[in-house]
């Protein structure tokens, strides 16, 4: 019987999700700083089997922790103590931001979603570059053969016009690139104002350009770059975005983030409108998350590395992207409802899978 659904019921489901956010991410730290986390390792590990090449690095498992959950590279090497395969920090943005007014992220429990509008709260670039060198190194020395992957999702700070976006990325990129083994292009969150206009191909394509070559100067080796899409783009803006990534040879697209859009909730309506502005994670994301996908396998052919996320609850929901043209998988939204050894579930279920299709 699993516990902890009971558990967050009890000590979670009332509290202010911000909060329960933080209490819980510094649970998993602490068991990190007291040599827990290390011990629980043994059982958390991925099998050999679930091993995956992704862009020329190779990752432990194909299931990995979105952007989001660790906006500042504050707990790399204790969220891949739990099994993740790989952990994609931030959004991260050039300069430091406090992000928007709280209350700015709720629980819609009865969709298994959340709604935020965070803002890009972080350190800035400056702050997160030691942190994440740091954490490369301790796990090379932890893991010599095949470590967990840490990728970095960099955005615009909110004070910068659209105008002066590409410099302020490139704040990002030249901090963050050298200590990445892949970089993330964020141009899609709804939380900081215009931001999405950059998703426009015209708009997109000088920016992606300038980020990538910076990117690989920093870092004196390619740094794969991927860039992180919207759901809520229509099918031709998809397409296009394809197309782009073939023409700029990039190595990825992430689909999706979160959706501005409320359709098909099963929370009362007066909730999700008290909730306000902001994007919709979870559950409800599911089966757009999955079209775009598709969409994008059939438009790119194979040629560009896809990761999937939005909606990925079990080992079931990842063998399907899987199955529908990604590569890698990322959940983020179920891990609060899931628990702690969420991934680790994950990883076992996947690698039954594969055993049984001997």
């Amino acid at each position: 019987m699993r516990v902890y659904p009971t558990f967050f019921k009890l000590a979670f489901s009332w509290m202010d999700a911000e909060r329960a956010h933080k209490i819980g991410f510094n649970g998993v730290k602490l068991a990190h700083t007291t040599g827990a986390g290390r011990l629980l390792q043994r059982f958390t590990a991925p099998a050999s089997s679930l091993q995956t090449t992704a862009f020329g690095v190779t990752f432990p498992s194909p299931f990995g922790l979105a952007a989001g959950f660790d906006k500042e590279g504050l707990g790399i090497e204790a969220l891949t103590e739990l099994g993740f395969g790989h952990v994609e920090v931030g959004t991260i943005t050039g300069q430091a931001q406090p992000g928007n007014e709280k209350p700015r992220l709720f629980r819609l429990i009865e969709d298994r979603a959340v709604i935020n509008r965070m803002g890009f709260n972080n350190d800035g670039a400056a702050a997160v570059e030691p942190r994440l060198k740091a954490a490369r190194a301790a796990l090379q020395r932890k893991h010599p053969n095949i470590r967990p992957v840490i990728g970095v999702n960099i955005g615009k700070s909110k004070v910068v016009e659209l105008d002066d976006a590409v410099a302020d990325y490139l704040i990002s990129a030249r901090s963050l690139a050298p200590a990445a083994d892949y970089l993330v292009v964020n141009v899609s969150s709804p939380n900081t104002p215009g931001l999405r206009l950059l998703q426009d191909v015209q708009t997109l394509r000088p920016l992606l350009a300038a980020v990538g070559q910076e990117a690989d100067k920093a870092a004196g080796r390619h740094v794969p770059l991927l860039v992180k899409i919207a759901p809520d783009l229509s099918d031709e803006d998809i397409d296009d975005v394809a197309k782009l990534a073939l023409d700029l040879k990039l190595d990825g697209i992430i689909a999706t983030n979160t959706t501005i859009g409320r359709t098909g909730l099963k929370s009362p309506a007066a909730k999700v409108a008290a909730c306000g502005a902001g994007g919709l994670s979870g559950a409800p994301l599911k089966r757009r998350s999955l079209e775009v996908l598709r969409r994008l396998r059939d438009a790119t052919g194979g040629a560009v590395t896809l990761v999937a996320v939005g909606g990925v609850e079990t080992a079931q929901d990842v063998q399907e992207r899987l199955d529908s043209g990604a590569t890698l998988v990322q959940g983020y939204t179920a891990f609060l409802y899931e628990g702690p050894f969420w991934a680790a579930r994950i990883n076992r279920e996947l690698a039954k899978m594969r055993r049984a299709e001997r």
